[in-house]
């Protein structure tokens, strides 16, 4: 059955436009989620690019702090290096650092991949706490209200990288990923189907290495073994890439309001 994702992408001129444009989504994403809901679920990325955004979140001088209803609010993670959260390669241990410890996020509300253990324990604790926080049964799966993603040069998106073992997994939440081409080779991440169900995806993507293979994800042939981001496809038939101009490079031009649309057939 062919399904026709709509990817917008929005483009920044300046890397500070970009950062704003990502917290105000995040502060957006929250909001509607505890207007609809009552409650609002996150998982978050990690990398050297939303940085930059979390200091923003926390920053109580900026618009988004006082926007946010922490005590609403849950904290997931998309993946996490096999590291102590104390690593400066940590995922958790950047967010904690940069937001968690400077907001009133009760800290029982952030349910952190737990890096220091093995690989394949980490995987197992980290989907339990989620079918347990979610009350899943079976094969059900969770549905996180806001989900950001990054990708690297290489076409990789959370810890699904080319050619591994993860890309295949369809059947659990949270898995170990062995990534050799990486220092840390070794990962836990969400599967892409859970990444999937989220109600709004959307990738943050800065640098011009990232042009390439981000106009090959959404123009090219569907090679996924090779371009992982290829597989984020949300079930909403909705996904939102937001740029600077150096990652747009390779995409159509933007209309006036910034904006772009592609329908790729998957």
């Amino acid at each position: 059955m062919v399904r026709t994702i709509r990817a917008e992408y929005r483009v920044f001129d300046t890397r500070d436009a970009l950062n704003r444009a990502v917290a105000a989504h995040f502060v957006q994403g929250i909001q509607a989620a505890v207007a609809a809901r009552g409650v609002a679920r996150i998982a978050l990325s990690g990398g050297n690019s939303p940085k930059p955004v979390f200091s923003l979140l926390a920053n109580p001088n900026e618009p988004y702090r006082d926007a946010i209803p922490w005590y609403r609010l849950w904290v997931f993670w998309v993946d996490e290096r096999c590291v102590p959260a104390d690593s400066p390669d940590s995922n958790y241990g950047a967010v904690r650092e940069l937001l968690l410890s400077k907001v009133p996020l009760p800290p029982e509300r952030a349910i952190r991949i737990e890096g220091e253990l093995k690989p394949d324990e980490a995987a197992d604790v980290y989907e339990s706490a989620i079918r347990g926080h979610y009350r899943l049964e079976g094969a059900e799966v969770p549905i996180f209200d806001v989900l950001h993603l990054g990708m690297g040069p290489d076409g990789h998106t959370a810890s699904l990288f080319p050619h591994t073992e993860a890309l295949h997994e369809m059947g659990r939440i949270a898995v170990a990923n062995e990534v050799p081409q990486q220092k840390q080779s070794q990962r836990v991440t969400l599967t892409w189907p859970v990444i999937n169900a989220a109600r709004d995806v959307f990738f943050m993507i800065d640098g011009s290495d990232k042009a390439d293979p981000l106009g090959r994800v959404l123009r090219g042939p569907y090679e996924p073994e090779t371009l992982p981001s290829q597989l984020i496809q949300p079930r909403s038939g909705r996904l939102l890439f937001l740029l600077d101009r150096a990652a747009a490079a390779n995409l159509p031009a933007v209309d006036q309001q910034g904006s772009g649309f592609v329908e790729m057939e998957r």
